[in-house]
């Protein structure tokens, strides 16, 4: 009997290997093919929004059901899949938490008795725009003020097509 669960699982560790596998050469072809189509000299494979939001409204960001709903519904509006989530409130007070996404992560923590929180917000490929999950999470968050700065990160030269073994890009930043 011991024999089948250890074979079965074998099996299992090698199909979700193949899986994620696949998953990630299908971001990586994805990201070739953006080089051919948009005649780019480089790509990259994901896009890296670090947010800033201040002047929130400190009884959603001292929710943790709040919290949770708005990083969800950030993931699902800017286009992503949703793998899991696991969010913790601290004592006396704030929230931390992450989606896990198939195309990466979204991540806080916040800080209620400053009206403050701090987002990560990582997407590979091209389905998902963090962006629109950067408007989102500003918009419920009721943020009166709020920055953020985009990293292109992992980055193909179009001659090689080959990650380049450099630092992140930084692409944008925005400040209200």
């Amino acid at each position: 009997m011991y024999k089948f669960f250890s074979f079965y699982s074998n099996i299992l560790g090698l199909l979700n290997l193949i899986i994620k596998e696949a998953h990630e050469l299908a971001i990586v072809s994805s990201s070739i093919d953006a080089l051919e189509e948009q005649h780019l000299d480089k790509v990259n494979l994901g896009q890296h929004v670090l947010a800033e939001f201040f002047e929130c409204d400190p009884n959603i960001l001292n929710n943790i059901d709040k919290v949770e709903k708005h990083m969800v519904d950030a993931a699902l509006e800017c286009g992503a899949t949703i793998v899991q989530k696991c969010f913790h409130m601290f004592n006396p007070y704030g929230v931390s938490g992450v989606v896990i996404i198939s195309e990466s992560h979204l991540a806080i923590h916040t800080w209620p008795e400053l009206g403050y929180a701090a987002v990560d917000l990582f997407t590979c490929g091209t389905k998902c725009d963090p962006k629109v999950a950067y408007e989102f999470l500003k918009k419920t968050f009721n943020s009166q003020k709020a920055s953020f700065t985009e990293l292109k990160r992992g980055i193909i030269d179009r001659e090689t097509l080959k990650l380049a073994e450099q630092p992140f890009e930084v692409a944008e930043q925005f400040e209200e």
